[in-house]
């Protein structure tokens, strides 16, 4: 246990799961999608649906798409600097059956023209749990630095990732490999101790069969 869990964060906002965990859902969603977002379409299930705007938790998300900490002080007026950085946004209530009643699906759309598609859920205390990423199931919590690295299920491909990463001195501190089918398109997730150097995400961009390395950074 870390102080932090113990503490809870340093945030604006009357609930650490309805608006510090929910900021932080909004901040990895952009991270994701690596562009400046103008589009946001955002569902909220469970408890998050029921009470998003007494708690704050619209604001919190969309805070976090405009790349704002839990504890920046512009978090209560978000929704309406969201207009000014032109970003364009709607909320709809939905459910997910057996997921965390703290689950939200955010939907964004880039200035350039990408798309990304996160679900992930507010689990207490500020923290957070991403669980799909463009409909590929993945599990990271934000608290340390993580690779999302999309590639095609092709044999040596895991191996040609992680010798790369070991050459570069990285320290693999979880990993996870979804893939629907055989063959078909798969995701890494991987958390890594320390820093992550600019020159190993480039080398892991030219291997063969990766499709594309996203970068976030721990929250």
């Amino acid at each position: 246990m870390q102080v932090f869990d113990i503490i809870g964060p340093v945030m604006i906002g009357p609930s650490s799961s309805h608006t510090a965990g929910a900021c932080r859902l909004g901040r990895v969603t952009r991270k994701i999608l690596g562009d400046r977002p103008v589009k946001a379409r955002i569902g909220l299930c469970g408890s998050f649906a029921q009470t998003y705007r007494g708690h704050g938790t619209d604001k919190a998300i969309i805070a976090g798409i405009l790349d704002m900490h839990t504890y920046d002080a512009r978090l209560r007026h978000a929704l309406e600097l969201a207009g000014e950085e032109g970003l364009t946004y709607e909320f709809y209530q939905t459910s997910i059956p057996g997921t965390h009643p703290n689950t939200a699906i955010l939907e964004l759309t880039g200035e350039k023209g990408g798309t990304c598609r996160v679900v992930g859920a507010s689990i207490g205390g500020g923290n957070i749990i991403v669980t799909n990423i463009n409909g590929l199931e993945v599990q990271f919590t934000g608290q340390y630095n993580t690779l999302i690295v999309l590639h095609q299920d092709t044999p040596g491909v895991i191996a040609a990732v992680t010798n790369t990463m070991a050459y570069s001195g990285a320290n693999i501190g979880n990993f996870r490999l979804s893939r629907p089918q055989k063959g078909g398109e798969a995701v890494m997730t991987i958390e890594v101790d320390g820093d992550v150097s600019d020159k190993m995400i480039s080398w892991l961009r030219e291997l063969p069969h990766i499709t594309g390395v996203v970068l976030v950074r721990a929250i």
